[in-house]
């Protein structure tokens, strides 16, 4: 028990933008200085991990949330509207800085994976979003390696083998049902390279 709750906390979807931008500055040949490199990893933490518990600290004390799991379809609405407009911003920021502009399919490509969780609400689908973002980071970095020309197959190998220990995990803690988990992750696969095709 105590390792399913571990990994689904060290890969949270709140963590896993910060994680992909430091493994982005680790893996990229683009050469931004070290000062650059902290603001950029300042601002994604804040804008993906700070404001988005302080979010949830706030719903929970209104209680529009009964748990910081958000475990519901309704509950998850308002979260994820509020995340969608976050990474947007975080996508039009880095497609108007040309040396850094493929971060913005990983954040463009998180707004069209929360878009896509949301559109299924409707039909009572709750995808998993654990799975979501791990699923996204897998094609980033696949997207990655084809813009950029670098090897990083090892890194994406990695992801999906943590995916499948991350979707075992959710599972095992009855978080999600394995359709949900299914769902999660494959939108997430196919969303950062449908916004590279699309833009």
């Amino acid at each position: 028990m105590k390792w399913h709750k571990f990994i689904s906390t060290i890969l949270h979807p709140i963590v896993m933008p910060t994680i992909g931008i430091i493994l982005y500055f680790l893996l990229s040949p683009i050469q931004l200085n070290y000062q650059q490199q902290f603001t950029v990893l300042t601002v994604v933490f804040i804008a993906t991990y700070l404001i988005p518990m302080l979010l949830l600290v706030f719903l929970k004390s209104i209680g529009y949330i009964k748990s910081f799991q958000v475990h519901s379809i309704n509950e998850r609405k308002a979260p994820i509207f509020f995340m969608m407009s976050l990474f947007f911003i975080l996508g039009k920021l880095f497609s108007n800085m040309g040396i850094v502009k493929d971060l913005s399919y990983l954040f463009y490509g998180t707004v069209l994976g929360l878009g896509i969780i949301y559109i299924l609400f409707p039909l009572k689908i709750k995808g998993s979003l654990h799975l979501l973002s791990m699923g996204i980071a897998t094609s980033f970095f696949l997207l990655f390696q084809q813009l950029q020309g670098v090897f990083v197959l090892p890194v994406v190998i990695t992801f999906i083998f943590l995916s499948g220990a991350l979707a075992s995990s959710r599972l095992y803690l009855k978080a999600h049902t394995t359709r949900e988990v299914y769902i999660g992750f494959f939108i997430g696969l196919i969303s950062p390279f449908a916004i590279y095709y699309l833009l």
